[in-house]
């Protein structure tokens, strides 16, 4: 045992003071950082709470903007006839001023009110248009070499979304497409469209076959008429004289691949054109086809899917070929005289117009509608291009696109 005198200073053993410093090192770095990541969640809260206070204290001025204004134009009022010597007057000139200030003082009121009215008139729509948007997101332009163009409106004024609906999603097997129209049109629609298009926008990756695709559409509607004839009528359910038993939606399922072939599914759904923008390989064909493959199946809704679905196969979409898909509402568009609108034609003279892009198309198209039916027409309208701008497509495996169809 080593003994030391009382107040001796103890020899440190070597290497201990070095690792005592080290500890002491890591300590004050620990603390520093510790401190340092204390400081800036609370900097962080302090920010919030003052954001959170200043967000108040415009609330705050805002409603005190609201009710002081009024109460400045009342009080304007109420000094002039009781403290004015004037308003004390019979005279017809004392009476006409009276007039003009509770004139001044009502139009200022008036004005108020309707500034308020409008601002959040402003932020309903803004709040519509989002979630409208959300329903019936905007198309991107290009989506796997396609150039991609879209035009829909309702027919309620004021709203974007009606009982048409459509969409464009590129997958692992193709870009697959859906164009629909909703039995009835404007808001009362929606929420058909927005089941229809919810199951769309989830079967597209899942199902690797259209037939799967458009089961997947019928469950999903069904389901959503189930549900609503459950809210409208508790008691009676999904029966045959329910109004919600005779909704029904048409569709169209397209499915382009990647080499260009066009797969298709129809439930009573107008078939799409072709626009070629030149004439056909032989002459015989024109710019604008119309392309039939037969009858379509039926609607979604009223009768169930057969068991067999019988995809066809359209052929091939050649670089700068397009198609275009619309709904009902187009061709059943009037004029004046009951007219309905020419599609075709309309089409041959947009296809005309160089450069033909899926923009000018619908540009052309949605002016001569609105010439046609002098204004908005009283259906719902959608109309969407898809052109080919791949750079090559394979033809060992097929035609161009219509040649199987004749």
């Amino acid at each position: 045992m080593i003994r030391t005198k009382a107040g001796a200073p103890r020899r440190a053993r070597p290497g201990v003071k070095h690792r005592t410093g080290w500890r002491k090192t890591v300590a004050r770095t620990l603390g520093r950082a510790r401190t340092g990541r204390l400081g800036r969640a609370r900097a962080r809260r302090l920010g919030r709470t003052e954001a959170r206070r200043l967000g108040r204290d415009q609330q705050r001025l805002r409603r005190a903007l609201a009710m002081g204004l009024p109460t400045v134009w009342g009080a304007v009022a109420i000094t002039y006839k009781l403290g004015c010597p004037l308003a004390q007057q019979n005279g017809l000139g004392a009476r006409i001023v009276t007039c003009a200030v509770f004139f001044a003082v009502g139009t200022g009121l008036i004005l108020h009110v309707r500034r308020g009215l409008l601002r959040e008139l402003r932020q309903i729509r803004k709040v519509a248009g989002a979630a409208q948007g959300a329903l019936l997101r905007p198309l991107p332009p290009r989506i796997d070499g396609l150039n991609i163009a879209a035009v829909q409106f309702s027919a309620d004024r004021g709203a974007t979304v009606g009982g048409d609906l459509y969409d464009v999603i590129g997958t692992e097997y193709g870009v697959r497409v859906v164009m629909g129209d909703v039995r009835g049109h404007g808001l009362a629609a929606i929420g058909t469209v927005a089941a229809v298009l919810g199951s769309f926008r989830e079967a597209v990756h899942d199902e690797t076959e259209l037939p799967g695709v458009l089961r997947r559409l019928e469950r999903a509607l069904a389901r959503h008429l189930r549900e609503r004839a459950k809210a409208e009528h508790p008691s009676s359910g999904l029966d045959a004289d329910s109004p919600v038993a005779e909704e029904f939606v048409t569709v169209l399922l397209l499915e382009i691949g990647h080499d260009g072939e066009v797969r298709a599914l129809n439930c009573g759904h107008p078939w799409p054109y072709l626009l070629r923008g030149h004439a056909g390989p032989t002459g015989e064909r024109g710019p604008v086809e119309h392309l039939t493959a037969g009858d379509p199946l039926p609607p979604l809704g009223p009768f169930p899917l057969p068991a067999e679905l019988p995809v066809v196969r359209c052929g091939h979409l050649l670089p700068g070929e397009a198609l275009f898909l619309h709904t009902d509402g187009v061709e059943d568009a009037r004029d004046s005289a009951g007219q309905f609108f020419p599609l075709a034609a309309a089409l041959t003279e947009a296809d005309r117009t160089q450069p033909v892009s899926p923009q000018s198309v619908l540009r052309t198209l949605f002016t001569q509608l609105l010439g046609h039916a002098g204004g908005l027409p009283s259906d719902d309208v959608a109309m969407l291009v898809l052109r080919n701008d791949r750079a090559r497509v394979p033809m060992q495996q097929g035609e161009p696109l219509a040649h199987q169809l004749k």
